[in-house]
């Protein structure tokens, strides 16, 4: 067990963190729906019914959909762009490990499989870390975009106006606004820890460089 949880302890912090404010969330969002409802004189049902409810998905997907938002664009334009004296940066110079040519390296006994495969495997591979938060972007902008639609046709049925679709709901200003709020802090939040990385540090930390680096040094390491 001590060993599971040396070697998983991030994992298994940062996941716990989730759920318990996620449920958190839940356990606020719906007293808040209770006291919306009442307010238009209608039942919010119970908490279990809450959870299956648009309201809560709305809520949840907005900021997962800013997050793989965030950590997608990170990941693709760190491929590609520096930034100098940052430890989040590739290196200006010299040769950076995650640069290298996986072809080199298919008779690695421990080398992933699609390293060993090539062809199209290792195509996708090479860049599936990017994929996979694009798609998880793709799936949360398109529950947000349904759920949302869902909130949005019921306050308009409780005022007396017809629903919306989901098509029409994307093109609101409503929907951007809760796009962009979040978005706009996200991009902030990540353009700080670049920055920031040139001049601070954290001992300890791979997202800091060295304590005793010079603030011209480039990379964790």
């Amino acid at each position: 067990m001590r060993r599971l949880l040396r070697e998983n302890g991030l994992t298994i912090v940062l996941v716990s963190a989730f759920l318990i404010f996620w449920g958190g969330q839940s356990v606020a969002g719906y007293r808040e729906y209770q006291q919306e409802q009442k307010q238009h004189e209608q039942s919010g049902g119970n908490y279990w019914s809450y959870l299956g409810s648009s309201h809560f998905w709305e809520a949840t997907t907005e900021n997962w959909e800013s997050e793989f938002l965030q950590i997608f664009f990170y990941v693709f334009l760190t491929a590609f762009l520096y930034q100098k004296g940052s430890a989040e940066s590739r290196k200006l110079d010299g040769e950076n490990p995650v640069d290298r040519d996986p072809r080199a390296h298919r008779l690695r006994r421990d080398a992933p499989w699609p390293v060993k495969r090539g062809g199209l495997a290792l195509n996708l591979y090479e860049h599936s870390l990017s994929i996979a938060f694009f798609l998880f972007l793709l799936g949360a902008i398109t529950l947000h975009a349904v759920s949302g639609a869902r909130v949005y046709s019921q306050e308009q049925v409780d005022h007396g106006e017809a629903p919306m679709s989901v098509l029409k709901y994307v093109g609101t200003s409503r929907f951007w606004f809760e796009s962009f709020q979040n978005w706009q802090s996200e991009f902030l939040a990540i353009a700080l820890v670049v920055v920031f990385s040139i001049f601070l540090r954290q001992r300890g930390s791979p997202e800091s460089k060295p304590v005793d680096s010079p603030h011209s040094e480039t990379g964790s390491g």
